[in-house]
């Protein structure tokens, strides 16, 4: 161990980014999460998603789960996007998902500039590490209302139609690309963004997300 990272093991111990207890050194959750979380498995952990040749998430959007990725998204703790891609890792390499680059639905200008990062870019970040893989920017996306608002697949949909536009398409053409998002809800914004790559030359599109909602 470098001494650095003893130091920083000291006055910054690592928590559980789903409770926030203090974690043993090198543990992703604290037990009880690990035990609690409402973990997905077998079918019910895909999503069938437009465009999107296979897509896995990782838990179910309740509880601690939902507060803890809120708290990731919108108050700051950006923090827990280490464990959490390294969640959304696993997942993937469980289901035997084989993809050549990673990358994410990136946010409009206007919302990176509120947020100060980007979340899912995070997540695609620890996702690319931890598989090895390279990570790349293949979205662009225009200001549009926030999906957040919105109930109905329909209306998600039409909200998005024509939000996301290639960005480089000569990095990922002839590609799979495995998109990472924190929540899949609908699958409108993971279709929209996997139909846009697909046009612009990808080869397949796969999808992983933290947490999907409904049943």
């Amino acid at each position: 161990m470098r001494v650095g990272e003893g130091l920083l093991d000291l006055f910054f111990p690592s928590k559980c980014p789903f409770c926030g207890k203090l974690l043993e050194k090198g543990a992703l959750l604290c037990p009880e999460c690990q035990r609690e979380l409402p973990w997905l498995t077998g079918e019910e952990a895909l999503a069938q998603v437009e465009f999107v040749r296979d897509c896995v998430c990782v838990l179910r959007y309740q509880d601690r789960v939902r507060q803890a990725i809120h708290g990731y998204k919108f108050n700051g703790r950006s923090a827990g996007g280490g464990a959490f891609g390294r969640l959304i890792a696993q997942a993937v390499t469980d289901r035997g998902i084989s993809a050549d680059v990673v990358s994410w639905p990136s946010l409009s200008p206007k919302r990176l500039r509120q947020r100060g990062y980007d979340q899912a870019r995070l997540l695609a970040v620890e996702v690319g590490r931890s598989l090895a893989l390279p990570v790349l920017r293949t979205l662009d996306k225009e200001e549009r209302p926030a999906q957040s608002g919105m109930e109905g697949q329909a209306e998600r949909r039409a909200n998005l139609l024509g939000a996301y536009t290639a960005h480089d398409p000569e990095g990922f053409r002839g590609k799979r690309v495995l998109l990472v998002d924190d929540v899949l809800t609908t699958g409108a914004t993971l279709s929209e963004c996997a139909g846009t790559l697909l046009r612009s030359g990808a080869e397949t599109v796969f999808g992983a997300a933290l947490a999907k909602t409904g049943k």
